[in-house]
């Protein structure tokens, strides 16, 4: 039998994990430097084991289902927060970011995303409790992003962050050059921006995005905000880290966008199929639950999220090696 999950545990986990973050955010704000692989790889696995950690605890406290919510939830968005890291990648490519301060300008997204996320989570928790027809709305547009996160390219988005930095180069003076990681410096002593300020802007821009997309996935998944926020900090824990670990090899999961696209595919009908099992809407059903709407429960989901990441990842590392083999073999001719 699941238990409900007592406030004191909700506001220590809460309080701890806020407190582990900043200490984080400080550490990479104090010390800019470019993270080895040995180290990135133990604070990635640091903050797995963390999550894996917290959600034992969480089953012996709130039971089984609260406890698979969360490591669906976790996985939902550490997902797409890798999803998230494409469009860094490309962020940091397109303004020649100085890798030194690379930790720095994540760090500020980081702390966006959280800061979005937490808006996003409270107002969704709001609009179900008082909605129930709004699990129609996330479901539809989670299927549009699914869609979307299949045929979209990265030509696209770098039209799109054209256009943002010809409007914002057009109201405020940008220096050509950056001045290590601060936002403004003095040129002919007047004070000006770096381009650090066109960085932070199109990271915030890709976070809220991706806090539209992420928020009613999780919500696929629980209706809980606790567990919504806490599988939101935990995705975003290490985030920094995993960029410098994955490096230029994520550009070559080719095939992770469309894993993604995937599960947030099956997300929007789960929440589709829900809402129409819980129907109250007049015009369908007469208002009644449809009988025939599948439930899916946790531990399904939990399945096709972990099969779908597997087989993205593995298909693509798969056409990594075919890929060097062919390249070898046409050098050799």
């Amino acid at each position: 039998m699941d238990l409900q999950l007592p406030l004191w545990f909700e506001i220590t986990s809460i309080t701890v994990l806020l407190l582990i973050v900043t200490a984080d955010l400080v550490l990479a704000y104090k010390r800019p430097h470019i993270p080895s692989t040995r180290e990135s790889s133990l604070w990635v696995g640091f903050y797995v084991s963390l999550a894996l950690i917290f959600a034992v605890v969480m089953f012996f406290i709130g039971g089984g289902e609260n406890a698979g919510q969360f490591i669906a939830g976790w996985l939902t968005e550490y997902s797409l927060s890798i999803d998230n890291l494409f469009v860094f990648v490309i962020i940091m490519a397109r303004f020649s970011v100085p890798r030194k301060y690379q930790q720095e300008v994540l760090m500020v997204g980081i702390i966006i995303a959280l800061v979005l996320r937490a808006i996003f989570i409270l107002l969704g928790a709001q609009l179900i409790e008082n909605f129930s027809w709004i699990f129609y709305i996330f479901g539809a547009f989670l299927l549009y992003t699914a869609f979307v996160q299949a045929f979209q390219n990265s030509e696209e988005l770098d039209e799109k962050e054209s256009v943002i930095i010809r409007l914002l180069r057009k109201r405020i003076r940008i220096s050509n050059d950056f001045d290590g990681a601060k936002l403004r410096t003095v040129i002919g002593g007047k004070k000006v921006f770096t381009p650090i300020i066109v960085v932070f802007i199109a990271i915030g821009t890709t976070d809220l995005v991706f806090a539209l997309d992420s928020i009613p996935a999780i919500f696929g998944i629980t209706t809980s905000a606790f567990i919504v926020f806490t599988a939101n900090v935990f995705a975003l824990m290490g985030l920094r880290q995993l960029y410098f670990l994955l490096g230029d090899l994520i550009d070559k999961l080719v095939y992770l966008k469309y894993g993604i696209a995937f599960i947030l595919a099956f997300i929007g009908f789960k929440l589709v199929a829900h809402a129409l099992h819980t129907n109250e809407v007049r015009f369908i059903n007469g208002g009644r639950g449809v009988e025939w709407a599948p439930e899916i429960g946790t531990v399904f989901s939990l399945g096709v999220i972990v099969a779908s990441m597997a087989v993205a990842v593995i298909a693509s590392l798969i056409k990594i090696r075919h890929d060097r083999r062919r390249v070898s073999v046409d050098s050799n001719h």
